[in-house]
């Protein structure tokens, strides 16, 4: 204004406005308490320093404060821009008690970024690594190849697989907003403050029991997130969802699995046997159980990278084993074809290599620790595929009626076994494989019914072949033998309950 008389107070205010420093500003601020509501907060819900040498970060959850409002999955979901129907964090439930104390307890869940990661020990081409300062298990999108198989290994259902982008993603407790003293996405979201970072002593993470009810055992992790409450927890306490559901199927391990066991049976049955074409069948049916095997990964041309994983990943070891088996049955059969004296060193050879192999691919089940993969269960039903279907190779190609009949008796017997183990663990409310046991009876009867009827037929083309000079017989028993494999490999997969963390409420 250039007539001093004009000058009203508000132009008086907003020159002096003009001429404040930061500090005025924000003094005058704090004072009128015109920040937005939760900056206040923001501060004390991340710690002041950052970890020290034997620390890192965790994250903190007061279960008392938890509504389930979920604000905690959008604000994630938005600032990582997931995928529809991808999530980080999730919320579950928690409930008991009786009709007259009833308990429910809503309960905020992502991952809990572990003292001893499963998905890092698991990764065969090291797509995730622990940070040194901070303690955050990190996923390397660039270096991973989407095989799953930390997915698999993770017992809190954290890893989420992309199949747009071919990978696997996860929290990684937004760390740079950390590194830039903002607190993560959840919890600056959650308009109850319940959830929190803080920082804990790695020594301390001993694994000692479970975090909630109906989590998995934490020694075999040693999860950071701890779950704080003032209630009593009942002792019936237990997840909100209660149904049964199948697992993903993963079909191209389905046939790979089977392909290759049926491999090593067929290459035992050519050394056996002698001859040119049961080594050559034996060696098209591993290439083969190799070729469908790619078909697993979202990014197949970063595969060459296994041996990074050799020290603690079982995939990194199958992936040698194998290969070298290739190499050296592939060997046996051009030895074989061409005549040469290296035949049997090499069907040895061979042979070991095909037993190392199946070995490593029962390993990366039972190092999951699920418990319908036991190493029993698993081992038996791995090297029992191979002998079965190397005693129907050894059949087909020996024309012989008795051991068409042997390899129809083992099959009988390894599903005698099997049935036993299956009818056990469904009476046995206690039994580890109860719910997976369950699970195949209400979910995969058919399945299990066209097994029956596949096993009974093969003892109908054991009866057959001592009655025809013919090797139909044999060539339909060799068949079915093999669909009776890959429905049991299905069942596998399928009927083998993943633990997770208490969900159903975000699902």
């Amino acid at each position: 204004m250039s007539d001093p008389e004009l000058r009203t107070l508000v132009d008086a205010l907003l020159e002096e406005q003009r001429t404040l420093t930061a500090v005025d500003r924000f003094a005058r601020k704090h004072q009128q308490h015109d920040f937005p509501a939760q900056q206040k907060h923001y501060r004390d819900l991340i710690p002041l320093n950052a970890p020290k040498h034997g620390e890192q970060y965790a994250f903190a959850v007061d279960l008392d404060a938890c509504t389930g409002c979920k604000a905690c999955v959008s604000a994630c979901h938005s600032l990582n821009g997931l995928d529809d129907g991808e999530l980080w964090r999730e919320v579950g439930l928690l409930h008991g008690g009786s009709s007259r104390e009833p308990y429910a307890q809503t309960v905020t869940t992502a991952c809990h970024h572990c003292a001893d990661p499963a998905c890092a020990n698991g990764c065969p081409v090291l797509a995730y690594e622990k940070d040194a300062a901070t303690g955050i298990v990190r996923h390397l999108d660039d270096q991973c190849i989407g095989c799953q198989y930390c997915v698999l290994k993770c017992p809190y259902d954290v890893p989420k697989y992309s199949a747009k982008k071919g990978i696997v993603r996860k929290c990684d407790m937004c760390h740079g907003r950390l590194a830039a003293g903002e607190a993560p996405a959840c919890v600056q979201a959650c308009p109850n403050e319940a959830i929190r970072i803080e920082v804990v002593n790695i020594e301390t993470i001993t694994g000692k029991g479970r975090m909630l009810p109906d989590t998995f055992e934490s020694i075999y992790t040693r999860p950071t997130t701890t779950y704080r409450t003032s209630r009593a927890m009942p002792a019936n306490a237990h997840s909100g969802v209660d149904r049964l559901r199948l697992e993903h199927a993963h079909w191209p391990l389905i046939f790979m699995l089977v392909l290759t066991q049926a491999a090593a049976g067929a290459y035992g049955a050519a050394f056996a046997f002698g001859g040119t074409i049961p080594v050559i069948f034996a060696t098209a049916l591993l290439h083969a159980g190799l070729a469908v095997s790619v078909l697993h990964l979202g990014r197949p041309l970063g595969a060459w990278r296994f041996f990074l994983g050799l020290r603690k990943s079982w995939m990194s070891r199958e992936i040698l084993a194998f290969g070298m088996f290739a190499g050296c049955g592939t060997a046996f059969a051009w030895v074989t074809w061409l005549g040469y004296k290296m035949e049997r060193p090499l069907g040895i050879g061979t042979l070991v290599l095909a037993a190392v192999g199946v070995a490593c691919s029962a390993m990366i089940y039972v190092d999951t620790r699920r418990p319908a993969w036991c190493a029993a269960s698993t081992f038996a039903k791995f090297f029992g595929t191979a002998l079965v279907l190397g005693l129907h190779t050894f059949a087909l190609f020996s024309a012989t009626p008795m051991w068409l009949a042997a390899a129809v008796a083992a099959q009988w017997i390894l599903t005698g076994i099997e049935t036993h183990a299956h009818l056990r663990a469904l009476d046995d409310d206690a039994h580890p494989a109860h719910r997976s046991a369950l699970t195949a009876k209400r979910l995969l009867g058919d399945v299990e019914e066209l097994r029956t009827v596949v096993v009974l037929l093969g003892a109908v083309c054991a009866a057959f072949a001592f009655i025809t000079p013919l090797r139909w017989p044999s060539v339909i028993a060799l068949v079915l033998a093999g669909v009776a494999a890959v429905a049991e490999r299905y069942a596998f997969f399928t009927a083998a309950c993943a633990p997770r963390m208490p969900g159903g409420v975000a699902k």
